[in-house]
């Protein structure tokens, strides 16, 4: 921007940046969510199935980037969302329903959620630019971990889903729902 000297431009850890709290606020409440879906998946499938199995390697990452995201959060001071609540109920009521339909429809709500994330860390990483190193080597390694969420799922059957295309653009639509909820509450 015209008037702005390099130091101004460039922002280090614990600096304030309502766009980077924001990114900060929303990718810890997806974060969040995501573990919450999974929850949701594993209580109604157990622990045999090959899809359960799946889910739960999935799970463990991310359950890993929650933690990263959290701590970016006490690190910079960012305010996490208020919806956290919500999303806990919400992420853990769409995996469980998702797993109720059948395996095939618990991966392709991996699937869509993957897809609408993936696009997002894409978004973010463009806005970043070189502004925040750290933080976007963090969403960047976190967004190829999601497109191998997200390949999984359609090699585990997501498109043979009942109603697939259905299912997931509802998904999605709710995914872009919460993603800009989160970022403003």
């Amino acid at each position: 921007m015209a008037g702005d000297t390099q130091d101004e431009v460039i922002r280090k850890p614990g600096d304030s940046h309502p766009d980077i709290d924001s990114m900060i606020r929303v990718d810890q409440a997806g974060e969040y969510g995501a573990t919450r879906i999974y929850a949701g998946q594993l209580a109604i499938l157990g622990d045999r199935s090959p899809a359960a199995r799946s889910i739960a390697r999935m799970a463990v990452q991310e359950e890993r980037h929650r933690e990263r995201f959290d701590q970016i959060i006490s690190e910079r001071g960012v305010r996490p969302t208020l919806l956290q609540p919500f999303w806990d109920k919400a992420g853990f009521a769409l995996g469980a329903v998702t797993a109720l339909i059948g395996p095939e429809a618990a991966m392709a709500c991996t699937a869509a959620v993957e897809t609408e994330i993936d696009k997002h860390y894409s978004d973010q990483l463009d806005a970043l630019g070189a502004d925040d190193p750290e933080l976007s080597e963090t969403i960047a390694q976190f967004r190829e971990e999601e497109r191998e969420h997200h390949d999984t799922a359609i090699a585990e059957g997501a498109e043979s889903a009942p109603a697939y295309p259905l299912l997931s653009g509802a998904i999605r639509l709710a995914c872009k729902a919460a993603i800009a909820a989160s970022k403003r509450f």
